[in-house]
């Protein structure tokens, strides 16, 4: 099932959570109003921190690279989501990072 946030998509992964592309401030904005609670930036640093706490959500940056990931690594980022409040999106530049690392993650 796919979920479009205006201009954007999202791939629900599991209920309540979302992989998506790279993120931008007007996005932030929309899928705040869509009740996105929580966002795991998996690709290159983004700051968007500050604009996400002033719309009442939690940023978290989190870059792996999938070819390279760690065990550590990916428990470190299960445990990260699981402590997130729902609706999580999962962020990389294409989306496909997300969705390879939650699957690893899984």
């Amino acid at each position: 099932m796919q979920k479009d946030y205006f201009q954007m998509r999202a791939l629900e992964l599991a209920p309540q959570v979302y992989a998506t592309g790279q993120l931008f401030e007007q996005d932030l904005k929309l899928v705040a109003k869509e009740g996105v609670r929580s966002i795991v930036n998996t690709g290159s640093e983004a700051n968007l921190a500050k604009v996400a706490e002033e719309l009442g959500m939690t940023f978290v940056n989190f870059p792996l690279e999938p070819k390279s990931i760690t065990k550590e690594e990916l428990e470190a980022f299960a445990k990260v989501c699981d402590e997130l409040d729902r609706p999580l999106l999962i962020s990389s530049i294409s989306g496909g990072r997300s969705t390879q690392i939650w699957e690893m993650a899984e």
